[in-house]
């Protein structure tokens, strides 16, 4: 109506004098009608280019050009993360959806599978387990049979940070050959640094685009701040060794141009967690979103893990009273290791 006003206002004199429009009004009122409805779908159709539909990354058909391991890779991620009930991290850095931890008794998506249990069979089935067999519970995770076994497992499940074993699992489990499986990312890092016959390539995650199949990582407590540079200048022995990493599964990147790259990582708020990550125009990683200035802070800025938690903070800026420093993505990303084409 307020477009009808204006089409009025030019068929009254300013001194106020009426004038009859007769049955010109009809004809006013329905072309009005016409212009508003047509303007309102314009601006309808705007804002669905303005906005791209939201994107279930694990329900995407395998992009075009994907090796067949890389679909493996993406396949076994995203069902582990639907049987842990699809829990995310939105790209803004907040949590969006958590239904079960690590240390519960609480059923996954499959009903019959308790959560913890299932931490134990990464670390069994990975390789990994047999690496920590003088860490206290790690013998009672080989047959955790018995009261006794079960709470021993159970302890060690909470108390071990289990995302290398995760991800040593999917690659296994998705045959990738040549996989340096590990309880600690920064030992298939390292591979991938020194190794041409390591399946992945080392790059840099701001000037690389990533791709499904690829692990992203950051570096975590004590080595949080060191970035790209100085994790390459540590495996190049050129500073003391890093330490405390953390890496993800790259599931999809940039999904019908929306500029979001998602990944799955296990022990990420001690579940199996999906991840969503600004991108910029080129795909990269996009370093403004995601707080990254060139200058990367002081070592040790991070918030250290507590327990088993290998995603336990948001920087010590954040508080109720300071809501614009929480994001959990805002991490020291530190390489892409990006899975090998020829395989």
């Amino acid at each position: 109506m307020v477009l009808e006003r204006l089409l009025f206002r030019r068929l009254v004199p300013r001194d106020g004098d009426a004038v009859d429009l007769g049955p010109a009004r009809e004809v006013l009122h329905d072309g009005a009608r016409r212009t508003v409805a047509a303007l309102l779908l314009l601006c309808a159709a705007a804002a669905a280019r303005a906005a791209p539909a939201a994107v279930e990354p694990c329900e995407l058909p395998p992009r075009y050009g994907l090796t067949e391991l890389a679909v493996r890779i993406v396949r076994t991620a995203c069902q582990e993360h639907r049987l842990w009930l699809q829990p995310f991290i939105e790209a803004d850095g907040r949590l969006a959806a958590l239904a079960v931890t690590e240390a519960e008794r609480a059923h996954l998506d499959d009903g019959s599978t308790q959560a913890w249990q299932r931490v134990a069979r990464y670390w069994r089935e990975s390789g990994t387990l047999a690496a920590m067999a003088d860490t206290p519970g790690a013998s009672a995770c080989m047959a955790p049979y018995g009261q006794a076994a079960e709470n021993d497992c159970r302890a060690f499940v909470v108390d071990q940070p289990w995302s290398a074993a995760f991800v040593s699992w999917v690659m296994l489990r998705a045959g990738v050959p040549g996989f340096a499986a590990s309880p600690r990312h920064l030992d298939y890092v390292a591979h991938a640094w020194r190794d041409p016959a390591s399946p992945y390539l080392y790059a840099d995650p701001w000037t690389t685009r990533p791709a499904p199949g690829d692990l992203l990582c950051f570096l975590r407590g004590a080595d949080a701040g060191r970035g790209a540079d100085g994790l390459r200048q540590a495996l190049a022995g050129q500073t003391p060794g890093a330490v405390r990493s953390h890496c993800e599964i790259v599931v999809a990147a940039n999904p019908g141009g929306d500029r979001t790259l998602y990944l799955v990582g296990g022990n990420v708020l001690n579940a199996v967690t999906l991840r969503k990550l600004p991108l910029d125009p080129a795909g990269r990683l996009d370093a403004a979103a995601l707080g990254r200035t060139g200058t990367p802070p002081p070592a040790g800025e991070d918030v250290p893990p507590s327990a088993g938690m290998e995603d336990a903070g948001a920087g010590p800026a954040c508080s109720p009273g300071n809501p614009a420093a929480c994001s959990f993505n805002r991490r020291d990303w530190a390489v892409l290791l990006q899975l090998r084409l020829d395989l």
